[in-house]
């Protein structure tokens, strides 16, 4: 008896990071632009490049989708995630870090359609992707320890 296997079996998950930047308030966030997760609101982020640091690929996808530069970055929780995408399902470990706004002029750039500061209340009714609410709420009470629980079965978000 022949099993078909998948493709993906032998490839290790993708790398990626996203930063939940808390300034005066609120939160920074990115409405994504295209899929799978188009539409949704989450923290700014994407794959890490070869030969780039988590950090590294901090300041840079935050600078391309938002304009916005980061300072003391700090990790906060590894997600598991996985994508239906064209070429089959992928993998994803998405590295969620907070981060200090640094300046910039904000804007929506690269994959963001949009990019906006949110307070708690306006995110609530917003849809978000993946752990973003819970992980913003922890933020704001102070909280930087990772999630009691996530919900490993939602689309990443690159």
């Amino acid at each position: 008896m022949r099993t078909e296997e998948n493709p993906n079996d032998h490839h290790p998950p993708v790398r990626a990071v996203s930063a939940a930047i808390f300034h005066e308030g609120r939160f920074l966030l990115v409405r994504r632009g295209r899929a799978p997760a188009r539409g949704l609101y989450a923290f700014p982020g994407g794959r890490i490049e070869p030969g780039e640091t988590p950090a590294e690929a901090v300041r840079r996808e935050v600078m391309e989708e938002t304009g916005a530069r980061v300072a003391s970055i700090a990790h906060i929780v590894d997600l598991a995630l996985s994508s239906e995408r064209e070429e089959g399902r992928v993998e994803f470990i998405l590295s969620v870090h907070s981060a200090a706004y640094a300046g910039g002029t904000i804007m929506a750039g690269d994959d963001a359609d949009m990019a906006l500061w949110l307070t708690l209340g306006e995110m609530a009714q917003l849809p978000l992707a993946g752990s973003v609410y819970e992980i913003a709420q922890r933020i704001a009470a102070g909280e930087q320890a990772p999630c009691a629980g996530h919900d490993s079965s939602r689309q990443a978000g690159k």
